[in-house]
């Protein structure tokens, strides 16, 4: 007999070994998104627990190597920022060829407030050489990845603008609480803006570099690879609107709808949500788009529908970012299935009367 995993009953799991598991439907309505809830990526398992007493060390190219424990980051200042946080793999069997993967459908998607020490504070302490291009992140889970002889730690490098910003943390708490493990505890990184693999879990080891680093994780995996051989790196999340309510396959009274949802975009704030009702050439009006708890978490919107009368209907959204990038009907295809900000469809019955 089968017996269920112990994120069954709060996740959709779509791959049990190592975990990966979607947020289900009705989680995606609130603002924050419980650490219980949090959608859960894991590319090896979980590696075990440790204590305050955990060391994190900063070294490579600087002048003066650093390291500390877990306790004394916590007797740092400390900064909390609400951020929107998306499974680069997000969407992936919206593809069609489906890429191989984790098939992750439409809710790795998340938003919670994190709570730790800047990283440019540590990067300054050390005294990072002149000569580095970039800061290396390593995680304390490993396993076989690739073509590697044997196993690998995750680990993933960021620009020294992106590591110095003054919003990319050294988390040590998730929602006011010390980060479950599924999550990265006791300390993982957390890069606003960017797809979810930058925020490397179970932190363990921070280093300058002064040449781009080729690893796995950046050089195999995690990098947009077309069709027409071109490819470039996964890094900030792309404009995406989804609909929370009414769900998929929802039957509804006849009368006013409000529609709800969610906006974001790595790349600025949300500038405009459109609704269309219909599946052919429809006509896109504009939602309410409420401003964000933080520049860097989510956009509610809604729209009132009258709907046309009893029946199948089809509500599309899209969003467009400060940026003017606008959510597009179909995403490029790539290899790894990355990016698939596509609109995705929610279809709802409204009934006779």
């Amino acid at each position: 007999m089968t017996h269920p995993g112990p994120f069954e009953d709060s996740h959709r799991v779509i791959r049990p070994d190592p975990v990966n598991a979607e947020v289900r439907p009705e989680a995606l309505w609130l603002e924050q998104t419980p650490a219980e809830r949090f959608y859960i990526r894991s590319n090896f398992p979980f590696p075990p627990g440790t204590g305050e007493d955990q060391p994190l060390r900063l070294g490579g190219a600087v002048r003066q190597a650093r390291e500390w424990t877990v306790g004394a980051l916590l007797e740092r200042v400390q900064r909390s920022l609400v951020v929107t946080t998306e499974c680069a793999s997000n969407g992936r069997t919206g593809f069609a060829p489906t890429p191989e993967g984790e098939p992750w459908r439409w809710s790795a998607v998340s938003t919670a407030e994190w709570t730790g020490v800047p990283l440019v504070e540590l990067l300054e302490e050390a005294d990072v050489d002149p000569e580095a291009v970039a800061i290396l992140f390593t995680g304390r889970d490993r396993g076989a990845a690739g073509d590697a002889s044997g196993p690998i730690h995750f680990q993933r490098s960021l620009p020294l603008e992106k590591a110095r910003d003054p919003d990319t943390l050294v988390a040590l708490a998730m929602n006011g609480a010390p980060i479950p493990l599924e999550h990265g505890a006791p300390l993982r990184l957390i890069v606003p803006g960017w797809y979810g693999m930058a925020s490397v879990k179970w932190l363990e080891s921070i280093e300058a570099i002064t040449q781009p680093f080729r690893g796995h994780f950046q050089h195999a995996r995690y990098r947009y690879e077309y069709t027409d051989g071109s490819s470039a790196p996964v890094t900030v999340m792309r404009p995406r609107a989804i609909i929370t309510d009414p769900v998929n396959n929802a039957r509804l009274p006849a009368g006013t709808v409000r529609i709800r949802g969610w906006a974001w975009s790595g790349q600025g704030p949300i500038d405009a949500v459109e609704v269309a009702v219909g599946g052919g050439d429809d006509v896109w009006q504009p939602a309410r788009v409420e401003v964000p708890s933080s520049r860097h978490a989510w956009h509610r919107w809604t729209f009132d529908w009258i709907p046309s009368g009893p029946g199948l209907h089809i509500l599309r959204c899209r969003a467009t970012d400060a940026s003017g990038d606008r959510q597009p009907d179909h995403a490029r295809w790539n290899r790894h299935g990355y990016g698939n900000n596509a609109i995705h469809p929610t279809y709802v019955e409204i009934s006779a009367g």
